[in-house]
């Protein structure tokens, strides 16, 4: 059984991403590429979360394309009003995700 470095909690019963998610603020904007294209734009990830995962758990519910750069993610379409009832789904608190 393997121990958590951060909460010596066994790594079943470790809570840091859950206690990181919950201090996070997300922003949600959307923005125009090149040729008129519409991308939808979520920054404001910290360091303890893994934003790969949440790229590829958003782009599999979404049905869209997209790419994670760093702390942000970019989503092909406009997805404003889906991503947060996601990100609610995925341990994010609803308070902390700005439209």
């Amino acid at each position: 059984m393997e121990i958590c470095p951060k909460c010596g909690l066994p790594e079943q019963a470790c809570v840091c991403e859950q206690i990181v998610k919950s201090s996070q603020k997300i922003r949600v904007t959307t923005d125009r590429k090149r040729y008129g294209k519409i991308v939808t734009v979520v920054t404001g990830f910290g360091s303890g979360i893994d934003v790969k995962k949440i790229a590829k758990d958003l782009k599999n519910r979404l049905a869209c394309g997209g790419t994670y750069k760093g702390d942000t993610i970019e989503l092909q379409g406009n997805h404003k009003k889906k991503i947060k009832e996601i990100l609610v789904g995925l341990g994010f608190d609803e308070e902390s995700i700005e439209n």
